[in-house]
């Protein structure tokens, strides 16, 4: 995993259960770090942790005003891994698909003259 790899940090950010919850909870709004942290029972330095996970693989934004800071889910975070996960569903249907016209015994050139 890179840092040119968004797909790979998106899924090393939210292979931790409590990083899809942080990602879920400030989804619907921005949350102060504080607020984020009493929703787990877990230290603010844990939370602070995974928020740092989450907002270096791009899928948190983080503003401050004063002296708190003010974190926002970002969507177009996931948009690498959705591309990977959509080519690797293509890639699936079409394996299926093939796997089925060849136990019907059709051959690629019968499927493209009726398709």
């Amino acid at each position: 995993m890179t840092e040119h790899d968004p797909a790979g940090q998106a899924l090393h950010a939210l292979v931790e259960p409590r990083r899809r919850a942080i990602l879920r909870l400030v989804a619907r709004e921005e949350l102060a770090a504080g607020e984020i942290a009493a929703a787990f029972e877990v230290s603010r330095t844990a939370v602070s942790q995974h928020l740092t996970v989450l907002k270096h693989a791009g899928l948190l934004t983080e503003r401050r005003v004063g002296t708190r800071r003010l974190y926002r889910a970002r969507p177009e975070g996931l948009a690498g891994l959705r591309a990977f996960l959509d080519e690797m569903w293509s890639d699936a249907l079409d394996t299926a698909r093939r796997l089925v016209e060849a136990d019907r015994g059709l051959s690629d050139e019968e499927v493209n003259r009726a398709g």
